[in-house]
């Protein structure tokens, strides 16, 4: 979850990239400073008060990828101290697009990997009953035992054989 920062940032990188009309190009930006904020090195020396400022300036402009755009952003964010906030800065900038492009990211659960087919056709079906572009990830998780749950935004859809199990005994133990 973004914290207010977090969202504040997205929400201000989402408006410069809805003004420039380049969503793609501010969300492959973040992408990269994400990156290079997350590896553990760069991120020790980025956050060290003893490395002088020029140093940390250098090492962002010479990093691979980025554009002006990019390199401004990443010092803004080292200067204000909020390098670990990064990773969710892209993430809410990524809510924000996908709304903005009438999308919505939701995550299926199964107990076993999932044919190509079962995707498309789990993707069209909450496509069709949420009327809105679903972009779909799968995770496996074999402790659900069977059936499916699908998570978008705060909603959850239980259909797992785990839950049925749960909610049996449940009526078991109350009789």
């Amino acid at each position: 979850m973004a914290t207010a920062v977090a969202r504040r940032y997205a929400k201000a990188v989402f408006e410069l990239a809805q003004q420039d009309r380049d969503r793609d190009a501010w969300e492959r930006r973040l992408t990269l400073i994400r990156d290079l904020f997350s590896d553990e090195r760069v991120a020790s020396i980025l956050k060290n008060p003893t490395v002088a400022g020029e140093a940390r300036e250098r090492l962002i402009a010479q990093t691979p990828g980025f554009d002006r755009e990019a390199a401004n952003l990443a010092r803004l964010l080292v200067e204000s101290g909020r390098i670990d906030d990064a990773a969710a800065i892209g993430e809410e900038f990524q809510r924000l697009s996908d709304e903005a492009a009438g999308r919505v990211r939701a995550t299926a659960t199964t107990a076993v990997e999932l044919t190509e087919a079962d995707r498309d056709r789990i993707s069209r079906q909450l496509s069709k009953r949420m009327q809105k572009d679903v972009r779909l990830s799968v995770v496996v998780d074999p402790r659900i035992l069977g059936g499916l749950r699908v998570q978008f935004g705060d909603h959850v859809i239980d259909a797992t054989v785990a839950s049925r199990l749960q909610q049996l005994r449940r009526r078991l133990a109350a009789s």
